[in-house]
């Protein structure tokens, strides 16, 4: 390892803020120099509470992390990170940083970290980086590693991938959402917290989702073996009302997960769901690249389609010529 890496990791080790978001630039731009320091600080990671929140835009979850932040830091609970995934801009194709705005009250606070990052192009509204990230906050010792996520697409299962507690945050114009809402979130979600209660509707959506959790009786006694059912929470970021009631519900569940001695499990599922990913990645670069045509079988795909080979047949005969290749290494 070079010198200036060495030196990068003895002052990420003496807590330095400034080697915290060295690192997560390295991981935010696939930097080549990123893959060993990350090994060096994976056994390092797996302590922190990693929580998870999403939500439909417009429910206010950037200011209910905000109210969280505030209620960990008054009670003196450690560090804390906070990795904000923002939508993209069309133009730049940077983050618009607008969840920092809204945080803007714990940003001069020395035990508290957060980093937008934007969510491009991955998949689920997850930025490619949002693992790294979460993984260098915990080694740099938070506590707490909280991932706020823009509410689109598949976002709500990758959270739960890469989170122990995943909240789902709401509001009250968000009902037609929550009519349509797939039973699996219902699975997904450890706790839901309906902010700007004090609008019309608080009271009807709170109801709403107890019924669709009575209705799934299935799920119920699943969570109840569990020892865990999902609380539904009535909550206001704005007033700071409710969320100290939050703020205990999402400890409760780490206090759960590691009465159950889950905390392993999750931890080694994860950690194997990032390799089986980097590994996608990885694959799919050295192939086909980013551009039509690109990567070492981009142009034979090309090929394939313009004579119009069948998607499978087609498939089928790449990932041969991928086999064969790697035998022959």
């Amino acid at each position: 390892m070079e010198r200036a890496e060495g030196d990068l990791l003895e002052r990420f080790a003496r807590g330095e803020r400034t080697a915290c978001a060295r690192l997560i630039t390295l991981a935010e731009a696939r930097d080549p120099r990123f893959a060993a320091l990350y090994d060096r600080l994976a056994a390092r990671t797996g302590h922190a509470h990693r929580v998870g929140l999403t939500g439909p835009p417009g429910a206010g979850k950037s200011s209910v992390v905000d109210q969280l932040l505030r209620h960990w830091r008054e009670a003196d609970l450690g560090k804390i990170g906070v990795v904000a995934v923002d939508p993209s801009s069309p133009f730049s194709g940077g983050a618009l940083l607008g969840d920092r705005v809204r945080m803007s009250s714990r940003l001069g606070d020395p035990q508290v970290f957060i980093r937008s990052m934007a969510s491009r192009d991955a998949h689920g509204g997850l930025a490619h980086a949002s693992v790294e990230a979460c993984d260098v906050l915990d080694a740099w010792g938070a506590e707490r590693v909280l991932l706020e996520t823009v509410g689109v697409g598949q976002v709500e299962y990758e959270v739960s991938r890469v989170c122990d507690t995943t909240v789902v945050v709401l509001h009250p114009g968000s009902g037609d959402s929550v009519q349509a809402m797939k039973a699996g979130l219902l699975e997904l979600a450890h706790v839901f917290a309906i902010n700007k209660d004090d609008q019309p509707g608080g009271e009807r959506l709170a109801a709403d989702l107890e019924e669709m959790l009575e209705l799934r009786s299935d799920l119920v006694r699943e969570r109840a073996l569990l020892g865990w059912k999902p609380p539904v929470l009535r909550v206001s970021a704005r007033e700071g009302r409710g969320i100290d009631a939050l703020a205990n519900a999402i400890d409760a569940h780490r206090r759960e997960l590691e009465r159950q001695g889950a905390f392993a499990e999750v931890r080694r599922e994860r950690r194997a769901a990032h390799v089986r990913a980097l590994v996608e990645a990885t694959l799919h670069a050295r192939f086909f690249g980013s551009g039509r045509g690109a990567g070492e079988l981009g142009e034979e795909l090309e090929r394939g389609l313009d004579a119009g080979e069948g998607p499978y047949a087609l498939a089928a005969r790449l990932c041969a010529r991928i086999s064969g290749e790697e035998q022959q290494r």
